[in-house]
């Protein structure tokens, strides 16, 4: 099994999301052979979704020559597809960030979901994702909101949006499981908190 793992934290060793995803994939390579590429969103190797590279895709819609720049940014996006497409499975670990996921993964998800390659289009029945037959582990972390915590101390975008977004590209709903670490600071009892998640993700391996 090919895993790309989507490390969307900025935090290093301290992301409390990244240290969950750790301990997913340790207990995944207890039971299958797993090959894991992990895609360090913050490193700065993520190409913008610029002028240049929308100008290659309107090119190639309208049928015109693209120029060389626009042809480079564009191989620069399909090289981050192709590292997309070619995963059995995702692990993305995500920090609330004001209520959504960090704009680094946002930017990566509007790299790769191009059309012909994520999803297809039909008039008469609209979309249809093309990566089918996979499966994805998210891992949410938040310092204070949590689901029964009342509504002004927060919300949450971020899961229901990844899950509508792995659907659009051709996942499975049944095929996604999603983890949430909260709260990671505003709470009396933290370790217990992390010693149940950590059980999670271990029952997830041991299926995944």
């Amino acid at each position: 099994m090919k895993i790309l793992h989507i490390n969307s934290s900025s935090r290093g060793a301290e992301s409390r999301s990244l240290q969950l995803a750790d301990v997913f994939l340790r207990e995944l390579q207890k039971r299958k052979a797993v090959e894991v590429d992990r895609f360090d969103l913050f490193s700065g190797e993520l190409p913008e979704f610029g002028e240049l590279a929308v100008g290659a895709k309107m090119a190639m819609f309208a049928g015109v020559e693209a120029t060389f720049e626009q042809k480079a940014a564009w191989a620069g996006i399909k090289a981050v597809f192709d590292r997309f497409a070619s995963a059995d499975a995702y692990l993305i670990n995500v920090p609330l960030w004001n209520n959504g996921l960090p704009y680094v993964l946002k930017q990566f998800i509007d790299v790769v979901t191009q059309p012909g390659w994520a999803f297809g289009f039909d008039l008469e029945t609209g979309y249809s994702g093309l990566l089918k037959d996979r499966k994805a582990c998210i891992i949410h972390a938040s310092g204070v909101y949590h689901r029964s915590i009342p509504a002004n101390f927060g919300s949450d975008f971020s899961t229901p949006y990844l899950s509508d977004w792995l659907q659009f590209v051709g996942l499975e709903e049944a095929d996604i499981h999603q983890i949430h670490y909260a709260p990671t600071v505003v709470n009396a009892d933290l370790e217990g908190i992390r010693q149940r998640v950590e059980q999670q993700a271990a029952g997830i391996a041991s299926r995944f």
